[in-house]
């Protein structure tokens, strides 16, 4: 199996929400993983640089028709993007890595992507609000009943988020991608969640 994880960035995206996954995909609390389990890649929707809603830009590893067929997961980080007419080029990419069982990971926006175009029908998932994935949705969510009103939701190899989860998000994709043991995983999510200074009193 490739170990790239591959993170779509759409114009204006929202930074904050790869931050955490990345950063622990890439080093521990010391320094740079000199063997990382896996590598993170972007994706975009050309080689051009992607801006983000805080007016970064990013170069892109992987434009959508040079992006590998084989890798380790898909994330979807949130963004305005989500709501023009590129995101549908996103569509047939997801489609393909639910088929063949890739672990997929959408935050926010890309959240709401996903409820747009049906794929959160057969699993429990969440993201900004049951009213907003409705309202994207229409008539192809399905699945108000597999709503949960919480931060993250890992189910079937997927993993939804609401903007405000990011380190939720990730603590969900480092045990479904086992990138360490439960222990440190749960380690670095107190950490970050209470701060150095309330774990550490």
């Amino acid at each position: 199996m490739n170990n790239e994880i591959l993170y779509i960035l759409l114009p204006d995206y929202a930074a904050h929400e790869v931050v955490f996954l990345s950063q622990a995909i890439a080093s521990d609390e010391f320094a740079l993983k000199e063997n990382p389990k896996y590598i993170n890649k972007v994706v975009a929707p050309t080689m051009e640089p992607i801006k983000s809603i805080g007016g970064f830009r990013t170069l892109p590893d992987y434009s959508f028709e040079t992006m590998p067929e084989d890798y380790a997961a898909l994330i979807l980080i949130g963004g305005f993007g989500w709501a023009t007419p590129v995101a549908d080029r996103v569509v047939p990419i997801v489609a393909n890595a639910i088929a063949n069982g890739k672990v997929i990971g959408a935050i926010c926006n890309g959240a709401s992507f996903m409820a747009k175009h049906g794929f959160l029908n057969d699993l429990k998932h969440t993201g900004n609000g049951l009213e907003q994935l409705k309202l994207w949705g229409g008539e192809n969510y399905t699945n108000a009943a597999g709503y949960v009103n919480a931060q993250a939701v890992s189910d079937k190899n997927i993993v939804t988020a609401n903007g405000s989860a990011t380190l939720e998000f990730a603590k969900e994709l480092l045990l479904l991608l086992e990138n360490d043991t439960p222990e440190r995983i749960e380690m670095y999510y107190q950490f970050n969640k209470q701060g150095c200074c309330e774990l550490f009193k």
